[in-house]
């Protein structure tokens, strides 16, 4: 979507000003580095258009794309000057980035963005170029993982420093999120050195990367095609699961309301524990659906304004099978949500339903959202009592810190709480969202 937008100003007036200055190093140093190299327009014009190939080429990969064009950049450094490498990836850039203008897929201003992405070149065109231009040898390997090292660096540094000024995103977010793409460059790098073999002799020698690019292409429309699946797959099973969350509301509204409070409280916890985005994915449909089973329930009893009997106990404690049976029939994600509804009534010392298990057995989430229902059940308006005090329910919650609860779980929806009201004591009551 961003691609199709134009520059906001500051992102404009900020890549301007980076642009400048890599132009400014690059054309540096094309003047000031030695060369014995002299490659005819031809052998220019093949690695720029080879180079404009590949970085028309995007894989998915992590939350980014990486682009297979360390497969042209070494030949590159070893067929061109290596002052003017940069400047030639920069033109590579430019001319792969002018199609996808032209059909419509990146807005024009983008291309000044993409120009700037040339500046990885700066530091292996520095390394080499300092180091006296050879051919290619393998006894030179130290050589080559400085340089590789190098583009690493200088990338990292002008890349983060221009997503902190112009986005604020902080660097050691930015390495987490180029961590995966360090890793495949690194292992294209010695497949572009073998190609750097056969180019030196023939510019033309290139092209034989063009096949595994081509090969890397398919690859990568096909990862395309999985993702989206996947996402589609995803939505599928998020509507279901909110699908389920209107039914237990339609049939009992303190339980729907109840259900999406606990979503609130859990994904609280979760940022406290700092779980993967796959488990906060789970949390959240545990959460929503782990009281799915009490549409089974007659309404009599889970309304009942005084104690159960034990015959109607015996009733209410089926639910979670039942919410797992449920979800079993549904399938998928939504199956393996099922498993864990099935264990959110289970007690840290094992003294829970339906399985009795205790400690680790129990898995993370049930644990999460055990305490989390237990917290928002003492703070709610019952039928057959009020709401307690913030401050006590979180005195019966460290009350029942491992015995119960997980202390682990407790203690991070204490922190939570505290996180979001300042203090336990005041207010006296929390209003949580219900949407």
């Amino acid at each position: 979507m961003r691609r199709l937008q134009r520059l906001a100003r500051r992102e404009l007036v900020s890549l301007a000003a980076f642009t400048a200055a890599f132009l400014a190093v690059a054309i540096t140093l094309s003047i000031l580095l030695p060369s014995d190299r002299h490659p005819g327009p031809f052998a220019v014009l093949v690695l720029i258009g080879a180079y404009a190939a590949a970085f028309r080429l995007d894989f998915e990969i992590a939350s980014g794309s990486a682009v297979p064009t360390q497969l042209i950049l070494v030949p590159m450094l070893f067929v061109l000057p290596a002052g003017a490498v940069p400047l030639a990836v920069a033109a590579g850039i430019l001319l792969g980035s002018s199609f996808e203008s032209l059909r419509g897929s990146l807005h024009l201003e983008r291309i000044l963005l993409r120009t700037l992405n040339a500046s990885y070149a700066l530091g292996p065109a520095l390394v080499l170029g300092l180091a006296h231009e050879a051919p290619p040898d393998l006894w030179r390997w130290p050589l080559y993982v400085a340089a590789l090292a190098a583009q690493f660096a200088l990338d990292f540094a002008v890349t983060a420093v221009r997503q902190w000024v112009t986005l604020g995103v902080p660097p050691r977010i930015h390495l987490r999120a180029m961590g995966a793409v360090y890793v495949i460059d690194a292992g294209l790098a010695p497949v572009g050195l073998a190609v750097a073999f056969a180019s030196v002799d023939s510019p033309a020698g290139v092209l034989l990367a063009m096949p595994l690019i081509a090969l890397l292409g398919v690859f990568a429309r096909e990862r395309r095609v999985r993702i989206d699946h996947e996402l589609e797959l995803r939505d599928a099973y998020r509507g279901t699961a909110f699908l389920l969350g209107d039914v237990v509301e339609q049939d009992d509204q303190y339980t729907g309301v109840h259900s999406r409070d606990v979503v609130e409280l859990t994904m609280r916890v979760c940022d406290v524990l700092e779980l993967s985005p796959r488990e906060r994915r789970d949390a959240e449909f545990v959460a929503l659906l782990h009281d799915v089973g009490k549409v089974r329930v007659p309404k009599s009893i889970i309304n009942k304004p005084g104690p159960l009997t034990p015959e109607e106990r015996a009733i209410m404690e089926r639910h979670t099978l039942e919410g797992e049976r449920l979800l079993l029939r549904v399938g998928g994600l939504l199956g393996e949500i099922g498993r864990v509804v099935r264990s959110c009534h289970e007690r840290f010392d094992g003294s829970g339903y339906p399985d009795g298990l205790a400690r680790d057995d129990i898995p993370l989430l049930a644990r999460i959202v055990a305490c989390c229902d237990a917290f928002n059940a003492m703070t709610s308006d019952r039928s057959y009592r009020k709401a307690m005090p913030v401050a006590d329910a979180v005195a019966e919650l460290r009350g029942a810190r491992g015995t119960q609860f997980d202390p682990l779980v407790v203690d991070a929806l204490v922190a939570s709480l505290e996180s979001y009201a300042g203090s336990i004591a005041a207010p006296p009551k929390i209003e949580l969202s219900t949407t």
